[in-house]
């Protein structure tokens, strides 16, 4: 797949735009807030749960000019951008950050941090992945850790990058939805044994809202 250093994105001036939309938020410590979000194509993080697949191949999505983006978003009543993916981490985002602040929109990202990452953030969700670990300078920097859990296994890969966050950050434990039924139990009981860390559910889902 191609990556931010590519000309073909202008040094930030133009992204491969999967997706933008008004909602609110579903996940995490935002839940349940009204957000703008744009989704960026291309991801090779390949997450077998990943309910946005089609947003992995970034050559099905030509790279266009974020400024009529941010006008959109700044237009609308909640004056705060998501960015998620594909991931995001992939791509040069300080043009895109500094245009919706001039503009007063609060900046918000959702990634798996496997590049470091650019731009100027409000607020950083860091998903990270098993097989595509964040760079280092994610941890120090993320606001919110939300961690997807498969099995019982994984809470030791949550408990791994829970050690390499800031004492500040949120720690969040998300079931992966095709397994809620199955790992709900045990992550209900692992919370009330580890209080430090709260349960995240896809609420988006249950609202059926993008």
């Amino acid at each position: 797949m191609a990556t931010f250093r590519e000309d073909i994105f202008e040094e930030g001036r133009k992204l491969p735009i999967m997706e933008e939309f008004y909602t609110l938020q579903g996940e995490g410590h935002q839940m349940g807030s009204a957000a703008y979000f744009v989704r960026i194509g291309g991801c090779d993080v390949g997450c077998s749960w990943c309910d946005t697949k089609e947003s992995w191949d970034q050559s099905m999505f030509a790279p266009v000019d974020v400024v009529p983006i941010v006008k959109r978003a700044s237009e609308t009543p909640a004056k705060t951008v998501v960015v998620t993916g594909g991931e995001p981490s992939r791509y040069p985002l300080d043009f895109f950050t500094k245009s919706l602040k001039e503009l007063g929109v609060n900046t918000m990202i959702e990634t798996a941090g496997v590049q470091e990452l650019t731009g100027s953030w409000d607020w950083i969700c860091l998903s990270p992945k098993k097989y595509s670990p964040p760079h280092h300078s994610l941890y120090l920097r993320a606001n919110e850790l939300k961690v997807i859990i498969q099995n019982p296994g994984d809470l030791e890969w949550a408990e791994k990058n829970a050690a390499l966050v800031s004492d500040d950050c949120f720690l969040y434990l998300q079931p992966e939805w095709s397994k809620a039924g199955e790992i709900m139990e045990t992550l209900t009981n692992y919370v009330m044994q580890n209080p430090k860390w709260k349960i995240s559910l896809q609420s988006h889902k249950y609202m059926n809202i993008p």
